[in-house]
Formats: C-alpha cells, sequence, structure tokens
C-alpha cells in the first residue's frame, strides 16, 4: 500500500443552523488522483477549507503528511498546492508577472527561468508576456494551476477546476491533471460534481452527498464496466418480459407504465437483447446503458436536491 498522505478523521462543520458537513472520513494516498465527488452544496468546499486550515472544523481531526494539521500548519500547508474555484491575477499585469508577485508574497525562491518552464509546463508558452485579462477563462485556469506548482508542492487540492469551461477547456485541463501526476509525480485531489469527469482519470474517489462521506474506493472497483442496468423502451411489454424471462430472468430488476423495461446485465448481452425483441415481433424504440454507480450517484443527487426542498 502507498504512503497515507492525507488523512481525514469524523470531520463535521456546522455553520449557524446549517450542517455543512458530518462525519466525513477519507483518505488519499501518494500518487493518488483522488476524486472528491458529489453535487453542488454537497460539502466538497467546506471539506477542502478546513484542510486548507481555511476554517476550523467543529470535531474532526486532519492529518496531512504524517502530521496533524491543527499542531503543524505552516509545514503542511508549505508542501500543498490549490485553486480553490477559480483563481485570481491582476489582469492588467502579465502572466509572467502575475506568477513573480505571487512567488514573492508566498515567499517561494523561484527563477524567472522557472517561471518560464511553469508556463510553458501548463500550455501557454509565447504568452508569457500577455496580460492575464486578455485570457480566456481556460487560459486562467491553466495559469491557475502553474501557480500552484511554483513552489513544487507533493499534494494539490483542485476545486471544481472545469467549472465554466467548454470540451475543449476541460480536456485541456484533464490533461495537464494527468501530466502533474505522470511527469511531476504530483498526488492530485480533485473535487467535481460530474461522475464522467472523474471516472475518466482518477485513481480513488469518494462520494458525498448531503454533507456525509456515501461511498469509496477504487474507481475499477466502483465503477464495473461490465454490469449495467440497461432500459429498453419497447412497444410491448409484457410480451417483452416474457421473452427476456426465459432466457434472463434474473437480470429483470423493473418496468413500469411508459412499456420501459430495465435490465441487470452485461454490456455484451445488449445486442442479444435487442436481437431477441427484433426477431420476436417487439419494436425497440430506445436503449439506455448506465453503470451502476452512475444510477447510484443519480439517485443519491436526486434525494439530495428533493431534501433541499421539502
Amino acid at each position: 500500500m502507498s504512503e497515507k498522505i492525507v488523512e481525514v478523521k469524523h470531520l463535521s462543520k456546522q455553520f449557524g443552523k446549517i450542517r455543512a458537513i458530518e462525519d466525513v472520513s477519507f483518505d488519499v494516498f501518494r500518487g493518488d488522483i483522488f476524486g472528491f465527488l458529489g453535487p453542488n452544496g454537497a460539502g466538497k468546499s467546506t471539506t477542502i477549507r478546513a484542510m486548507l486550515s481555511l476554517i476550523a472544523p467543529d470535531s474532526g481531526q486532519i492529518n496531512l503528511f504524517g502530521r496533524e494539521l491543527s499542531k503543524n500548519r505552516n509545514y503542511i500547508l508549505s508542501r500543498i498546492g490549490c485553486i480553490i474555484e477559480k483563481p485570481d491575477f491582476y489582469q492588467y499585469l502579465s502572466a509572467e508577472k502575475n506568477l513573480e508577485i505571487f512567488a514573492r508574497v508566498s515567499g517561494a525562491s523561484v527563477t524567472l527561468s522557472k517561471i518560464h518552464e511553469m508556463i510553458e509546463f501548463v500550455g501557454l508558452k509565447g504568452r508569457e508576456k500577455d496580460k492575464v485579462g486578455h485570457f480566456s477563462h481556460g487560459m486562467k485556469q491553466r495559469l491557475g494551476i502553474a501557480q500552484t506548482i511554483l513552489h513544487n508542492p507533493e499534494l494539490i487540492i483542485l476545486d471544481e477546476p472545469n467549472t465554466g469551461l467548454d470540451p475543449q477547456g476541460s480536456i485541456d485541463i484533464r490533461n495537464l491533471i494527468l501530466k502533474l501526476k505522470n511527469e511531476q509525480n504530483k498526488t492530485i485531489m480533485l473535487s467535481s460534481h460530474i461522475l464522467s469527469e472523474i471516472e475518466i482519470i482518477a485513481s480513488r474517489m469518494l462520494i458525498i452527498v448531503n454533507g456525509k462521506s456515501v461511498v469509496q474506493g477504487e474507481v475499477s472497483a466502483l465503477l464495473n464496466k461490465q454490469e449495467l442496468i440497461v432500459t429498453f423502451e419497447v412497444d410491448q411489454l409484457g410480451k417483452s418480459l416474457k421473452i427476456i424471462g426465459e432466457k434472463f430472468e434474473a437480470s429483470i430488476i423493473g418496468n413500469n407504465a411508459h412499456n420501459l423495461m430495465q435490465l441487470r446485465i452485461n454490456h455484451r448481452d445488449i445486442p442479444i437483447v435487442n436481437q431477441l425483441l427484433t426477431e420476436s415481433g417487439v419494436q425497440v424504440f430506445g436503449i439506455e446503458a448506465k453503470r451502476k454507480l452512475e444510477d447510484y450517484f443519480l439517485k443519491l443527487v436526486n434525494n439530495d436536491v428533493l431534501e433541499k426542498h421539502l
């Protein structure tokens, strides 16, 4: 097992009558891209702010790099780089000058050549002298990542780094996160409300909903790519259930009055089921497949939204 560099134990925080997080626990190991997944308002940012000593938890313990945060704040924070929500820059200054100022304020001893190296690493070579005010949102996000790694931190925490980005911008940030892990051996904690985003790059993950830890583990284990929940929209529900029941009886998990039949099957069985139905004269109007965790996550999110409106 790799070295445990983040250990959060039974963390809770309340703001007035609102309990933001309750008994949250998780571990991050060296070399992880750790996905911190949950709907907006689930408690992700509150947890991250507590990890960065920006707020004090009401209870629980946070250990980073084998030391307790409350007793080793300066030592721990010197080994962390982070972006919370979005990076802020002086819009009228260049990318180069912004990073120079950040390095000076943070106390990091960084040369101009190092600053240029970081700018090139995040894909902004040639834009060193350009004013940040002329940068796109995606470029500012990448410059923000350059800012977080100036002091060569071991752990990088990114809070919803893809918010507001177009598809290409999201791909650029995703590739940059992979570069940080693969080329600079960084450990990364990435918060998001999008399961597919975490699925693509994370090695381990935690789902937090309504302030509580719900599921934690290896992404490869949680996202079982073979077993799916597949919904078939058909014109003859009764006949379809009878046909499938003869060969996939244990796989039928639900149906409703809208001619939707749900099966738990292997992805290789989807064309077999479709063929059985069509050869029996059943019209198949649509097929929708979801992994078990995706369906579970959506139910958690929907329940969370419902609870907030009750």
